[in-house]
């Protein structure tokens, strides 16, 4: 699942997504119909946009995580400071990714942010 409030953004992002075998299926214009639609649809993954309309994306990442603590949630970032970045992180987000970097890059920060949510919340691979 993407939030973000630019459709362009969303359509690259699914396209990005799309060449490592996955998918958008469902979309957010804004926060709050973020947390709506993630208690709905319940995503195995939300790509979420620090700042949106209606509800911030720092906002919506509380609320999901009050309610949903193991959410696999990477915010998107464009112009977020430092700050708002570690505070989302300590507010339960697995990752950032910023906006601007490559589609290499882009893919790389998922799967580190993939990994570091594995190793805290799935339990370890039998050995």
């Amino acid at each position: 699942m993407i939030a973000d409030d630019e459709a362009h953004v969303r359509r690259y992002i699914g396209a990005i997504l799309s060449q490592m075998n996955s998918e958008i299926a469902y979309e957010a214009r804004d926060g709050k119909e973020a947390v709506e639609m993630f208690g709905r649809v319940r995503p195995g993954l939300l790509l979420l946009d620090i700042n949106m309309p209606v509800k911030s994306g720092k906002a919506a990442l509380q609320e999901i995580m009050h309610n949903y603590p193991k959410a696999f949630v990477i915010m998107l970032t464009s112009l977020a400071d430092r700050e708002t970045i570690e505070e989302c992180i300590s507010l339960g987000a697995s990752g950032y990714i910023r906006k601007d970097i490559s589609i290499d890059e882009f893919k790389q920060s998922i799967m580190q942010s993939w990994r570091a949510y594995r190793e805290i919340h799935l339990e370890p691979e039998s050995k």
